[in-house]
This record gives C-alpha cells, sequence and structure tokens, in this order.
C-alpha cells in the first residue's frame, strides 16, 4: 500500500469516527464540531482519492 493509500485509509477511519462521536453526542455545540470535523476529514478523502487517480492515470 502507498503511502497515499495509507492516508486515505485513515481519514475514511477517522471520518467514520467523528460521525459516530456526532451520533452520541448529547451536547448539540459537540454534535456540530463533530459533524465538521469529520465533513474536512470526508474531504481530505476526497483530494487523496483524486492525487491517486492522477498519479495512476499518469
Amino acid at each position: 500500500m502507498t503511502h497515499l493509500e495509507d492516508r486515505l485509509e485513515r481519514f475514511e477511519t477517522l471520518t467514520a469516527e467523528c460521525e459516530l462521536i456526532a451520533k452520541l453526542a448529547t451536547e448539540s455545540s459537540k454534535r456540530e464540531f463533530y459533524l465538521k470535523l469529520g465533513e474536512q476529514y470526508r474531504q481530505l478523502a476526497v483530494d487523496i482519492r483524486q492525487a491517486i487517480a492522477t498519479t495512476a492515470a499518469a
């Protein structure tokens, strides 16, 4: 597995963890925080997928 694939897997895991924490959070501020954090990790995963595709196409 390449470094980029390792990062992709890590960001996907962090996204799922943030979504779970947000789902279980009892305070709305914490729920919103973890939802936003999860969205940032999701966007990083999308960016990494694009980088992998670009590298593979080259």
